[in-house]
């Protein structure tokens, strides 16, 4: 190699470096803010939604894998009901609360909207209370299902903990088992993480049977409304089934992944999802995206106008009519419902959710989606060629919480998020499982292994052959 050569060698190699180090600088301030931003936002649903201890909050945001988030300073405003973090004075990021709509971080210079006056609420029947519910259990099999569920409590490996919070099984409309974390109770409003996808499944049913909107018809997005745009024919069903086309990076692993930057750098979280270019002809390739269940809560805004109309749509059209007094989804700071992620409610109104489509949609005699509609839900999207997912539901436990084999031996389906939170309903048992956590580690968990020891629990209670 002659000196000109290497040279220019030794400069490709130094500008390279120089580029790496730029990009990883990026990186690694988009992770900051990430972090950041995360804290602020969890750490305030935590305290003023869920009504959490705030050290409780806190000892749950620096475990495991999220230990390095202990370095990120945060301070909770008790009178304004917000909470600030930052990390070295450089950035902070600030999330505020509103009284049923719980919290959302100011971004963008947006201002989160408040919720008008409290509405009138439609009265529904009390919670089942535990002393009810054991009323129903008589007997030595009680404790078959009583111990199943005490496992779920267990932690056999100390390095990759479970921290399971709160599991209710409800059987036959009456809750059957229960059990909670130190510090949770039945009171305790829980995150649902992508289980709030599910109940966006049900507020567009809802729709569809008043006529507001139709499954095989285009969405109104207008920013796909331009002439020669193909995302113009995505329909509400390619929506629901995870089946739009569009672009859309789900990795929860890079703070630079489309998920990261949609839930924690921007204030308008459908608007970035809607911006996303086409891959695929819609209804041809199946891909799930947080940020298809934002559009749908674009769509639902866009179908109701009103804003006040659609801020207390999901409590006037499900919650109440449910009996699911703890529920609060969560807006962005643009107002838009963040459908993929934002939803807490208690593990009994969890319950009532999931008893909902036990009951094929169907509530006190009263039908509250269209006729058909969880035989639509449940059936597998025609893009999906591993026939695991349905309508914003899973046929089968993801893998990553399926331990040795995801598939039970009895139909079932789950609404499923992050960090191991179910909500799985097998009809032909009559049962739905409520099990919420904080597992950071998903092997920790294994979902259909603790379906099919509740299920053995139960054949203990009815007599039928052993399932699941």
């Amino acid at each position: 190699m002659n000196l000109r050569t290497r040279r220019w060698t030794l400069v490709g190699i130094a500008a390279s470096l120089a580029i790496m180090l730029v990009v990883g600088g990026q990186v690694a301030i988009q992770a900051i803010e990430i972090g950041v931003a995360y804290k602020a936002k969890t750490l305030c649903s935590g305290v003023f939604v869920a009504g959490r201890d705030p050290a409780a909050v806190l000892a749950e945001l620096h475990a495991d894998d999220l230990a390095v988030l202990q370095y990120i300073r945060a301070s909770i405003d008790s009178v304004h009901h917000s909470v600030t973090a930052s990390l070295a004075g450089f950035v902070a990021r600030r999330a505020v609360h509103r009284r049923g709509l719980g919290c959302a971080l100011v971004l963008n210079g947006l201002i989160p909207p408040i919720l008008p006056d409290r509405h009138e609420t439609i009265a529904s029947p009390a919670d089942v209370s535990p002393r009810d519910a054991a009323a129903s259990v008589e007997g030595a099999w009680a404790g078959e299902i009583e111990a199943a569920v005490a496992r779920a409590f267990s932690e056999p490996d100390s390095k990759r903990l479970r921290r399971t919070l709160a599991v209710v099984v409800m059987w036959r409309g009456r809750i059957v088992a229960e059990r909670y974390a130190t510090g949770i109770g039945p009171d305790t409003p829980l995150a649902g993480w992508s289980v709030t996808k599910s109940v966006m499944n049900a507020l567009a049913g809802i729709l569809v049977k008043r006529g507001r909107l139709m499954l095989d018809e285009p969405v109104p997005v207008p920013e796909w409304q331009q002439p020669g745009d193909a995302r113009a024919s995505i329909t509400l069903d390619h929506l629901l089934r995870m089946s739009s086309g569009l672009r859309f990076d789900e990795g929860m692993a890079s703070p630079r992944s489309d998920v990261m930057r949609m839930l924690f750098e921007v204030g308008d979280a459908a608007a970035f999802a809607t911006r996303m270019e086409l891959y695929f002809s819609p209804g041809t390739t199946w891909q799930y995206s947080s940020g298809t269940s934002n559009i749908l809560a674009r769509v639902i805004r866009n179908v109701l106008h009103d804003e006040t109309e659609y801020l207390t749509f999901p409590r006037r059209a499900l919650f109440d009519r449910l009996g699911m007094s703890s529920a609060v989804m969560e807006t962005d700071a643009s107002g838009t419902f963040v459908a993929s992620s934002y939803m807490y409610a208690t593990a009994r109104d969890w319950a009532r959710f999931g008893t909902l489509y036990l009951q094929d949609g169907v509530w006190n005699g009263e039908r509250l989606l269209p006729e058909g509609w969880v035989t639509y839900t449940t059936s597998p999207a025609p893009a999906d060629n591993t026939r695991r997912y349905g309508a914003h539901f899973w046929l089968q436990v993801p893998d990553e919480y399926g331990g040795a084999s995801t598939r039970l031996s009895v139909p079932a389906f789950h609404a499923a998020g992050h960090e191991a939170q179910f909500v799985t309903i097998v009809p032909s048992r009559e049962v739905v499982i409520v099990r919420l956590g904080r597992t950071r580690y998903p092997d920790a968990w294994d979902h259909p292994a603790f379906v099919r020891d509740v299920l053995a629990g139960l054949d203990q209670l009815d007599g039928s052959p052993p399932g699941g």
